[in-house]
């Protein structure tokens, strides 16, 4: 028996209970490996500085929020807040914008989604300078993923998929020649994930699934991994999974108690996971704290690469 296929035997039998993926200390390693680099950077004249434009009074928003900027101070990074009224025009934001862009105590920063209905999120989005596009969404960011298969890419990659890679990474989990579905098409998660989880490091392959999807159990099935990202809570049946199935739980909703005012989170994995799954990452507690770190990672890379050029 070969080695792959050893592991596939192995996988087809999980344990009775499932190993979990510990985002949170996963991400506090990363956060300790980002708080030298910073050390280092600032011995040399340097200090990044990460940026957040927030829109609005949402309570997940400013909640999201508040908790980067407690990151930046884990790791010594700088704080730049800009925080604006829900009745802001768009032309006020592309202004805000485009003094982040000028900005040499900014080294990236990111506009924190959702806006408010009468903004254009694309048009807001494109106006971010590509070299300080901290969540790595900017559509020339994206256009080099997705033409670079095999070189390094120096540019910065998406927080929540990069940081679904490397949370497999830190359990040594190889996804090579692994069928990963995932299940979500947002510009966040769903679609720049397939074009990490492809490139020839990984060398995974990947079905994407959405809304207009037939038969998705069928896909579901047939997965060694999925990535359930389409944000609607406990959609996917842990029934529908094959034994041995490594699952990210990766969408969030948000459900306020009206009786306290406080929110629980929920992912879109339905409980009893745990039983079928190999290795599976909570919600919460999982993906997201790699997202967070994420985008401190791409703000420290953005400033070693500017003391390179």
């Amino acid at each position: 028996m070969t080695e792959t296929s050893q592991q596939d035997a192995q996988q087809a039998q999980a344990p009775s209970q499932a190993q979990v993926l510990d985002g949170r200390a996963t991400a506090k390693a990363l956060k300790a490996d980002l708080a030298e680099r910073v050390a280092k950077l600032k011995a040399r004249g340097v200090t990044p500085g990460l940026g957040t434009v927030l829109v609005g009074a949402d309570p997940g928003s400013q909640s999201y929020v508040a908790g980067k900027h407690r990151d930046c101070a884990e790791v010594g990074i700088n704080s730049i807040q800009v925080e604006l009224g829900a009745d802001t025009t768009q032309d006020e934001l592309l202004a805000e914008l485009e003094k982040l862009n000028n900005d040499p105590a900014c080294t990236g920063y990111i506009v924190q989604l959702p806006l408010p209905k009468q903004l254009n999120t694309q048009q807001v989005l494109e106006a971010i300078s590509p070299e300080k596009d901290a969540d790595g969404l900017h559509p020339m960011n994206l256009g080099r993923l997705v033409a670079n298969v095999n070189e390094e890419i120096t540019t910065p990659l998406p927080c929540t998929p990069q940081g679904c890679v490397d949370l497999l990474d830190h359990y040594g989990l190889d996804l090579r020649g692994k069928h990963v579905v995932v299940v979500g098409r947002g510009v966040t998660i769903g679609r720049p994930i397939g074009l990490l989880l492809t490139r020839r490091d990984v060398n995974a392959t990947v079905t994407l699934c959405h809304t207009g999807t037939k038969d998705l159990p069928a896909h579901l099935g047939s997965a060694d991994v999925v990535v359930a990202a389409a944000g609607v809570k406990h959609m996917i049946d842990p029934a529908d999974l094959k034994p041995g199935v490594i699952a990210l739980d990766v969408g969030v909703t948000r459900e306020v108690n009206p009786e306290t005012g406080k929110a629980k989170i929920y992912g879109d994995l339905a409980p009893g996971i745990e039983s079928v799954a190999s290795w599976y990452s909570p919600n919460p507690g999982g993906v997201g704290p790699m997202t967070r770190a994420e985008l401190l990672a791409n703000v420290v890379l953005t400033a070693e690469r500017q003391l390179t050029q």
